[in-house]
């Protein structure tokens, strides 16, 4: 594995920001917005591409360019040096990011952030219940 990391530098990049369905595609989405998912991060996108039996790293240090506060990126190797695939079923970029984009809303971390979202969700709604009244009231001028 350690001729493989010293090549990393060839490996795919792949920004969270590339699948998630918040952004524009001027914000930096690479895939369409139904197939995308909401705020992945990396270490989802690195468990996802493990899944997909292909070797990856994280590099927390990198910022994505066009939002210099997204910092984390995953570098993918799709090829090995003589040009064979990692996995036959990935054969592009674009592949890697539906396939990645499929997988993460069934990551089992972000499972347990759904639940407690709802419940967070669940709670703050029933408790918010103010003054119903709405209008200036006042005298009716003839």
């Amino acid at each position: 594995m350690d001729a493989d990391v010293q090549n990393i530098k060839k490996w795919v990049v792949f920004y969270p920001i590339y699948i998630n369905s918040k952004k524009t595609l001027a914000e930096g989405r690479r895939i369409n917005a139904a197939k995308a998912c909401e705020n992945p991060t990396c270490a989802e996108i690195y468990d996802c591409c493990n899944h997909l039996k292909l070797p990856c790293a994280i590099e927390r240090e990198k910022a994505y360019p066009r939002d210099f506060m997204q910092i984390g990126r995953v570098r993918v190797m799709l090829k090995r040096e003589d040009g064979t695939l990692c996995n036959p079923a990935v054969s592009s970029r674009k592949q890697l990011m539906n396939q990645v984009a499929e997988l993460v809303p069934r990551h089992p971390g972000r499972t347990k952030k759904q639940e407690a979202a709802k419940k967070q969700e669940a709670s703050s709604s029933s408790s918010a219940a103010g003054p119903s009244k709405s209008g200036k009231g006042g005298r009716k001028k003839r």
